[in-house]
Formats: structure tokens, sequence, C-alpha cells
């Protein structure tokens, strides 16, 4: 069932969520060649104790840590560890708070040091998925329309979405119906309605859209081991229209 919620509700989501953009900006300043992905997950979670909030995603299906660091060919779900970051790795950040009963959720990818061409278009086509999908975002629109939307535009730049993953609904628990998938459904879908909130998430691979449990047995990677990317919004149907409330840049 897909939850309506109130002005005084989204209220609290909206607080949720600038503490989780505020989080997102101190990790993105700390991402440089040499730091661990297990570094970034403590300074995560002293940034969400700090805000009077509570991690989202420690202990979440037995998931260990409070950051999900996803490099290379992982998509989501990476679990934190000893690995350095080295010059030419792409970095997904994943990551969730619980603030007043109410959860907030976002990822952004980053390019570590140079990288190859290929690899900023990757990430730049992934996060202009998202911005349309957000763009494209009214009363009576369609979550499947989204999907489709999405879709349509990575493809046209030779690269896939990831079929076996999607974004969702969120609130007073973090992952709420809708499923929303990132590509063209087949039947009717949900209309998006005054008062939803939800998460966008489009993750793009430059390879096949195939994925497989990756070897720390908590992550997805794609099967032909292609980069992926991954970026991702909780964001609010309003009578404003929608508002991105993990906006941070």
């Amino acid at each position: 069932m897909i939850t309506i919620k109130s002005e005084q509700e989204i209220e609290i989501m909206r607080q949720a969520g600038k503490k989780l953009a505020d989080v997102m900006r101190g990790l993105k300043n700390k991402v440089e060649i040499g730091i661990t992905t297990k570094e970034l997950d403590k300074a995560a979670e002293a940034l969400i104790f700090n805000l009077g909030a509570e991690p989202a995603f420690k202990g979440y299906d037995g998931f260990p840590a409070t950051l999900c660091t996803s490099v290379n060919e992982i998509i989501v779900h990476g679990t934190p560890s000893d690995y350095q970051l080295k010059s030419g790795d792409i970095l997904s950040l994943d990551i969730g708070l619980k603030y007043e009963g109410f959860f907030s959720d976002m990822a952004i990818t980053l390019p570590v040091g140079e990288v190859k061409p290929e690899i900023h278009k990757l990430i730049e086509v992934t996060r202009k998925s998202l911005e349309l999908a957000i763009n494209a975002v009214k009363v009576g629109v369609t979550f499947g329309d989204i999907g489709d939307l999405i879709e349509k535009y990575v493809k046209s730049q030779k690269l896939d979405v990831i079929r076996e993953l999607c974004g969702h609904g969120i609130g007073r628990d973090l992952h709420q119906d809708p499923q929303i998938l990132n590509y063209k459904e087949r039947g009717e879908t949900p209309e998006i309605k005054l008062g939803m909130v939800f998460c966008f998430e489009p993750m793009v691979t430059a390879g096949d859209w195939r994925i497989k449990l990756a070897s720390d047995r908590s992550g997805w990677q794609t099967e032909d081991s292609s980069l992926s990317a991954h970026f991702e919004h909780t964001i609010a149907m309003t009578k404003n229209g929608p508002e991105v409330l993990t906006k941070f840049e």
C-alpha cells in the first residue's frame, strides 16, 4: 500500500533529508586517493549521530555498516572494507538515516583521481537521468512513465539500466510501496499523487544489465564486471511540485 504523508510528516522528512544531505556533503569532501571505504563508513556514522539522527542501514537485513561503498563494477550495497581508493576508481556512496521516526535515503557516484572519459560519461548520464526523472514528476504521471523516461535516455547514450534493482517509496519504513523500476514496465503502474514521498535511484552500467551477488555477499555487481554508477534522491510530491528533500548542491 502506498502511504500519503501529511504536511507535518513531510516537514519532518524535509528535516531528515537536509541532515542526510549535510552528511553526504561531508563524505564527498573526504573522498580521496588512499582513504579506505571503512574510514568513510566511520565518518558517515559520526556525522549522522552528531546531527541527532540514527543510521538507517546498519543492521538492516544484516548489513554491518552505516554506509554502502560500491567501487567500480559493484552497483549497490558494497560493504566498507580496508580497500584503499585509487586513481581511476568510480565510487558510489549510498546512505540513509532515521530522524524522528522517518527515513531519508540518497546516493551519489564520484570519480577518484584521474579517470577515463567513459567514466565521466557514465557518471554524468546517470546523474542526468535522475534529474530528468525529477523534472518529469507531477500529479497524474505514472511511475511507469518515469521508468520509461530513464531507460530511453540512458539507452540513447549507448548505456543500459540495471533491471533487477529499483527505487521505492519511503516514510516510516526505509522501503515502502511502490517499487519504482528504471525501465518501461508492462501493464498499469500507480499514478503520482500529492503527499507521496519516494526515492528515484537510476543504476546505470557501461555493459550488460545483468547482475550477480558480489564476493562480500552483500553487494550486487554487474555480471560482466562492467563499470556502474548510481544516483538517488528522496522526493516529496507537494502542492508546489516535486521537492528534492536530499538536495545538497
